[in-house]
Parts: structure tokens; sequence; C-alpha cells
């Protein structure tokens, strides 16, 4: 079923449940009360409360810190804590989580393939903040975006891409706000739309809009594509093995400890199969694993990284977008958890970007 069929059945039989949706390590869910849409749930860090609260300019990064560290302690939900510290609104909560709903179920839309589940009846989670959403304007803005993607495509063909101002670029100012300011400030320090929308935390569709709009009024161009790193772990090496026996291999190397090897291997099954629901299970048994194992190697939460390299030393280097967004928060202050807490990434990549850093000398801990 494609997401817009599937989501009229759901409205036009008035469903209660919760519709889960998996495409690789990536897992939504929507719930539903008697077909109309009243909550989410996204394991996609770019998608949490924080960062959505960030992106519209709710709190800041250094209050999103503070909220975390009395989450890990107290459990309580982030909304709840930035609430009782007068920071945000109840409004403004209600207010992200519902733009929150509507990012995670137009991003389904720019999914080719993925998996499904409906749970028919299950109760509404005890916790949930209930919105109202109507799943037929949801389809409507969904199909509008299919096709406006296509035309951003077709000017910026991969999130690779980065920009250079035109000439008398500052003469068209005035027709830009103040989102497609700080875009432009991005584009004169070289930025690629992947780091682009880390640092505004925002989804590659909204990114690519803002930036196809200034393309549109000639103020940048589109000036290249960074290079594909030769081993990335978004892209696993090719191999002739199958699915089934990458995921046997990757149980036998948990078994021995090398959560690294193992997680190599699951991300490689996964590309094959992105819908392979035990190499998702496999692959959160080994993420899990693999913070452990780097918290327990000399980089405990509480450990201050440092960089050893100055920022015209960095510049020289074309590095990974979630690399490049990591290093602009270590400022010597901030600890390992601070750091985290704050960057759109799950734990045990950023845990691991911040293990590489060390290893080739970046950074230093103290």
């Amino acid at each position: 079923m494609s997401v817009p069929d599937l989501l009229q059945f759901l409205a036009a039989a008035r469903k209660t449940g919760t519709l889960k949706i998996a495409r690789g390590a990536v897992v939504k869910e929507i719930v539903l009360e008697n077909g109309v849409i009243v909550g989410s749930r996204s394991n996609d860090p770019k998608e949490l409360i924080g960062q959505v609260l960030l992106h519209y300019g709710k709190i800041g990064e250094d209050q999103l810190q503070a909220a975390m560290e009395i989450h890990r302690q107290s459990g309580d939900r982030l909304g709840s804590i930035l609430s009782a510290q007068g920071i945000v609104s109840a409004a403004d909560v209600v207010y992200a989580l519902r733009m929150r709903t509507l990012d995670i179920i137009y991003d389904l839309f720019l999914w080719e393939e993925a998996t499904f589940e409906f749970f028919d009846g299950e109760a509404l989670p005890s916790d949930v903040i209930r919105i109202q959403v109507e799943a037929q304007s949801v389809m409507m803005e969904g199909i509008y975006r299919i096709d406006e993607w296509s035309r951003y495509r077709a000017v910026i063909p991969s999130d690779r891409c980065y920009f250079e101002l035109s000439t008398g670029w500052t003469e068209l100012l005035d027709e830009t706000n103040k989102e497609s300011r700080e875009v432009l400030y991005y584009v004169d320090k070289g930025m690629t739309v992947a780091e682009m929308c880390y640092n505004l935390h925002t989804s590659s569709f909204h990114a690519c809009a803002l930036l196809f709009k200034l393309v549109e009024k000639k103020i940048i161009a589109v000036a290249g594509e960074a290079a594909i790193p030769a081993v990335s772990e978004a892209s696993p090496a090719r191999t002739s093995l199958s699915a089934a026996e990458l995921l046997e291999l990757a149980r036998a190397e948990l078994q021995d400890g090398s959560y690294e090897n193992a997680l190599s291997k699951i991300r490689a099954a996964l590309e094959q199969e992105p819908n392979n629901g035990d190499a998702q299970r496999l692959r959160q048994e080994a993420e899990d694993l693999c913070v452990r194992q780097v918290y327990q190697d000399g980089l405990p939460p509480s450990a201050v990284p440092k960089l050893l390299k100055t920022v015209e030393q960095l510049e020289g280097e074309r590095l990974d977008p979630q690399e490049a967004f990591l290093l602009s928060r270590i400022n010597g202050e901030w600890d390992i958890s601070a750091i985290i807490s704050v960057c759109p990434f799950h734990e045990a990549d950023s845990l691991r970007m911040i293990k590489r850093l060390v290893d080739s000398g970046v950074i230093g801990i103290s």
C-alpha cells in the first residue's frame, strides 16, 4: 500500500491503534483514535522533541543540555521539564509535538519502501499529549511534497551539494527572512546540505526548500558536490554474502565482544534488506553493547573533550557532516554527555565518532 492509501483506509475505517512503519534502523509510530491522528513517536534522533524545539527557536542548546541532564536523572518527560522551568509553555510543547508528527508523516511520503504493522485497538499510551491532525489534510500536503521534492532534486541532486554566493547577493537580502539569512551564513562557510540540516535541526526537505528558493532568486548557486568517502558507515562495503549470512557472522562477533565489527556487518545486511526485522533488533543490541564498551574504554560521560587542532587546520579537511557538527559543539567546557544531548544522532554513533576523533588526534580528553 502507498502511504496515502494506508492513511485513508485507517481514517475512513475510524481506526484506533498504532501504525508502526520501519525502514532499516528507523522506526516511526503514528497513534490514531477514531481515525484521527493524535500522537506520534520516532527513534530518529532528528525527530525527537528537543531537536524540534531547537529548530523552532523555542529553546537553546544550553537549555536542552541542562534539561536532558534532569531527564537522565529523573526520567521525566523533556517537555514537562522545560515547561516546569518556565523555558517553554505547555502550548509550545503541544505545537512542537504537532509539527513533529507532521514531519514524521511527511517524511514517510518520500520513502520508497518500508514495512508497516497496524496494532488495531491498541490503547493510547498513558503519557501521550494529545494533538489533533486530520488524515485528509496530511495526505494532500504529503502528495504536494512528493512533487516539490522532485523539483528540489532537479536543482540540488544530493545532500552532498555545497553552494556559492552570487555576485551582488547582498543587494537581494531584503527578499530573505531570518531563517534564509542563517542559511546564507552556512553557505558562506562552505557547508553541504547535510551539514546545514544538522545545524538547522531540520529535515533535508526543509533545508532544500530554503536553498531552492535562494537559488531561484539567484542569491546563491550550486557550486559542486562533496566527494563520497571511500568507506562510510552509511554505505557499507559491498559483499557477496547474503543478509542472513551477515547477521550470523554479526552474532558471532557480538559473542566475541567485537561490537564495531558486528555493527559493520549488520549495516551491510540492512543495506541489502532495509526492512529485515532481525537486523533492526540486532543493530539496537549491538549499539547498546558498543555504548557500554566505549564508556568503559576511557571515555566516561563526565570526560571533557578538547580540540587539539586549530579551526584553520580543521577547515583544510573535508569532515563527515556529522563529525563537523559534533566538533562544532566541543568548547572545552561541555562533557561527553552534554555534547551527546544536543546532537541529532544516536548515542552510539556520537560515541563512535568521538572515539575516532580521539584516536586520530583531532581531539583529546580531560
